[in-house]
């Protein structure tokens, strides 16, 4: 694996800033009525995406998820300005403003979205690492889901599938602990997620989630044998999400007390934390890159709302195109 070095923390420091303070800004906006519809937020489980990027090879890996799909296109190379425009539905967005929050989606940096019925990417996932195979790119196929798409079938269906074939898929369930407002206790008879694996044979177990540094060490494990052709791996990542299923989410599931006992492991104060403890940076330099993130958040702000709303015909020019009916010129 990649060693973590100096630089390595510094930008995961960075990075996971950045993601929590963009999804915060979500947040207020939210209220404010700007995001409409659903917004599922990831403050907490950022480890997982830095500890994950640091194993991919950007150049050629992809990435597919759910609908807490926000800052992992950021993380791939998306602009986060395009990001938030697409959240509030604005034409310089992703999507051109009509994905909004449930699903962005950037091919040009191996980002497949952004699903929004539960578990429909797995078996996407599958079908990506499929084609890469076919055409042998050497590509991963990152497939992520939380942990109540963990009982749908088509799990089932793609772990077979792609034990038999071999497919160069790393799939990974994030496990923060509630399907929506549903405790992983109260879902199935068993606790350890990972070993769904186990019924097919394929490499599985649990990771620190909280950990960017496990998290990388286990996705280049896993990474490295998909791209050898031995196959898929599946990991359980432990995690833990500090705002609600979505902003309407009550919380009537959980206390205070627990999620106040998890930001004790915050991923973001534990790299900090090796950073002071390495002498990495001083107070001055970090209050550097705290100033740099806040900028950056403000500048994607600005952008998201002076941009425009999509013009009405917008409608027409993404369905498609037929030769024998004319009367609707498209431009996309």
């Amino acid at each position: 694996m990649k060693e973590v070095t100096k630089e390595v923390l510094l930008k995961w420091y960075e990075d996971m800033l950045f993601w929590r303070k963009f999804e915060d800004k979500l947040a207020a906006l939210y209220i404010q009525q700007k995001v409409r519809g659903f917004l599922h937020l990831y403050n907490g489980q950022e480890a997982v995406l830095a500890g994950a990027l640091h194993a991919m090879d950007l150049s050629k890996d992809k990435m597919i998820t759910a609908y807490r799909n926000h800052v992992q296109p950021i993380g791939m190379g998306t602009d986060p300005r395009r990001v938030m425009a697409e959240l509030l539905g604005k034409v310089t967005g992703t999507s051109k403003g009509m994905g909004g929050s449930m699903h962005i989606f950037d091919k040009e940096h191996g980002f497949y979205g952004g699903h929004g019925i539960v578990g429909a990417q797995i078996p996407v996932g599958a079908g990506i690492a499929f084609a890469d195979k076919y055409f042998n790119t050497g590509g991963v196929t990152l497939t992520y889901f939380g942990d109540g798409a963990a009982r749908q079938g088509s799990l089932h269906e793609a772990f077979n599938m792609a034990m038999n074939w071999k497919l160069p898929v790393v799939f990974i369930v994030e496990n923060n602990g509630y399907a929506m407002g549903t405790s992983v206790e109260r879902t199935a008879n068993h606790t350890d997620i990972w070993k769904l694996g186990l019924g097919y044979e394929m490499p599985c177990g649990p990771v620190d989630g909280m950990n960017p540094i496990k998290v990388a060490e286990a996705m280049h494990e896993a990474i490295d044998r998909a791209r050898r052709g031995d196959g898929p791996t599946f990991l359980e990542m432990k995690t833990y999400r500090y705002r609600g299923h979505s902003m309407s989410d009550a919380q009537l599931y959980r206390t205070k007390e627990e999620v106040e006992e998890y930001k004790k492991i915050d991923p973001i104060t534990q790299v900090l934390d090796m950073i002071k403890e390495n002498n990495y940076a001083t107070d001055a330099e970090i209050e550097i890159i705290d100033q740099r993130v806040n900028d950056l958040v403000a500048e994607c702000e600005k952008f998201a709302d002076e941009s425009p709303f999509p013009e009405t015909q917008q409608l027409y020019d993404v369905v498609y195109e037929q030769e024998n009916y004319p009367f609707i010129p498209h431009k996309l």
